[in-house]
């Protein structure tokens, strides 16, 4: 919820900052920003903010706060929304919650940032009520209607040395919530079995040679946790650390966000107040943040912006692509899309790739890969696979329509390459209308892990010499 001023080093990192990388973040080919071309940032000029997501089933849920006015000076937020969609490019709201509805019983400017869980077939909201108090309402959908179960805080002001706001839910593998808050001082507890009442008196959290918004050994607000594989991952706004518990210690690791991978409409402010989450939506992890940089946004107007996460081998974060195209869409006319930014995966892996970068490996008979909403698609495109294959048989990729059931729109037979260390580009053409359509990579061939695929690239068809 804060801003800070910005470095003079981001100033000069922006100045750097070419055409020739904005235009490898594949903006060139975009139109303006509206409704048909979605992306980055979500829904601009709605004043969604402090974006946490929460997945149930195939839907993700985004929990936020609501800033209310373009021209307001100061932070003001008269409730809380919930937004739902299946390809985090279409969304829809779905709930309002207001202070009202709460244990705060009539209206306010101050309400601050969320986060939400489901558990036993019951579903829980947790808020800020400005930097006071937390507390939670619950309902039997994600998307409510809600009711405030306590009649007061859960989190109540003076309960730890730090202010009770910015709620972050953490979910053990066996169901178990935990609860982590504050500002500069972090504080976790564990919840009960109610989700709403505390477990434990909340227990201090420490960060190693901490970094943040305002330099070198400071933290900020805006606590989150998630895990991946066997890592814990506290994260602040854009920066984060690790641990091999959840309780710490966390030892800093550095920012998702980085100059060069940050398109110029997002440069400005770079690292600040980047309130966000990380979750998981069909094998693949984002990133979801504030923006107070795109036209029409500011400091106490902002929208929120997602990124593909992809992990090193070592558990670190790989910084992110912060652009226009956003995710869950491609554009075909880029020179190429990159295999590890898939938008559903059946049978495989993300790992670091020996070519630099990431790669999708383990992918073997009935593995398949879906792209949805691949736009600017020549009609009858040339379709390039650059993958590596060690089967001695090697196999074949379909390129269907939709999904592994779909229509085949074209088959690329990809023979051994010479061990996973050598790749090949593979191409072969489809039979597919112009426009935009979503794309699913079917593999085939013996037993056993029979490619990996590092990027995919369309081309126009090739037309035959009289």
């Amino acid at each position: 919820m804060l801003t800070f001023p910005c470095y003079v080093c981001i100033a000069l990192l922006l100045v750097l900052l070419t055409q020739a990388q904005a235009d490898a973040l594949g903006d060139a080919t975009l139109p303006k920003h509206d409704e048909a071309v979605a992306g980055n940032p979500l829904l601009p000029g709605k004043g969604i903010c402090d974006p946490q997501m929460r997945v149930y089933g195939d839907h993700a849920y985004l929990y936020a706060t609501h800033d209310a006015s373009p021209t307001a000076a100061n932070y003001h937020m008269e409730d809380w929304w919930v937004w739902a969609s299946e390809d985090l490019v279409h969304w829809r709201q779905v709930s309002t919650l207001k202070p009202t509805e709460t244990y705060f019983g009539q209206p306010s400017g101050d309400c601050w940032a969320t986060d939400a869980i489901s558990r036993s077939g019951k579903y829980y909201f947790y808020f800020s009520m400005g930097p006071r108090n937390i507390g939670v309402v619950m309902g039997d959908s994600p998307e409510g209607p809600w009711h405030d179960p306590l009649g007061k805080p859960l989190i109540p002001d003076g309960l730890s040395p730090t202010e009770a706001r910015d709620p972050g839910i953490f979910q053990a593998d066996d169901g178990t919530g935990y609860i982590v808050f504050g500002t500069w001082n972090y504080f976790l507890a564990k919840l009960n079995d109610d989700m709403i009442s505390l477990a434990e008196t909340p227990r201090p959290l420490t960060v190693t040679s901490p970094e943040g918004p305002y330099g070198p050994g400071r933290l900020d607000d805006k606590p989150f946790l998630h895990k991946y594989q066997d890592k814990y991952y506290l994260s602040w706004g854009c920066y984060y650390a690790m641990s091999d518990t959840l309780y710490g210690p966390y030892h800093y690791k550095g920012s998702v966000i980085v100059p060069e991978r940050t398109a110029p409409e997002f440069q400005h402010g770079l690292t600040m107040d980047r309130h966000g989450s990380f979750f998981e939506l069909h094998h693949q992890w984002y990133f979801i943040c504030n923006d107070q940089s795109f036209p029409g946004s500011s400091a106490h107007f902002r929208n929120s912006v997602i990124s593909y996460v992809h992990y090193r081998d070592n558990g670190e974060i790989e910084p992110v692509y912060l652009d226009r195209l956003g995710v869950g869409q491609y554009d075909a006319s880029a020179p190429r899309i990159e295999a590890e930014n898939y938008f559903r995966l059946i049978h495989g892996a993300k790992k670091e790739c020996p070519e630099g970068g990431f790669e999708v490996r383990g992918l073997g008979e009935q593995s398949s890969l879906v792209f949805p909403n691949v736009r600017n698609l020549p009609a009858n495109s040339l379709i390039s696979l650059h993958l590596s294959c060690a089967h001695p048989q090697g196999g074949t990729v379909e390129i269907r329509l939709g999904s592994p059931n779909g229509k085949i729109l074209g088959k690329c037979k990809v023979p051994e390459t010479g061990g996973w260390t050598s790749y090949r580009t593979m191409s072969t053409q489809l039979k597919n209308s112009a426009g935009i359509h979503d794309l699913c990579l079917v593999f085939h061939g013996g037993p056993g892990e029979l490619f990996r695929l590092n990027w995919l690239r369309f081309q126009p068809a090739v037309k035959s010499k009289d």
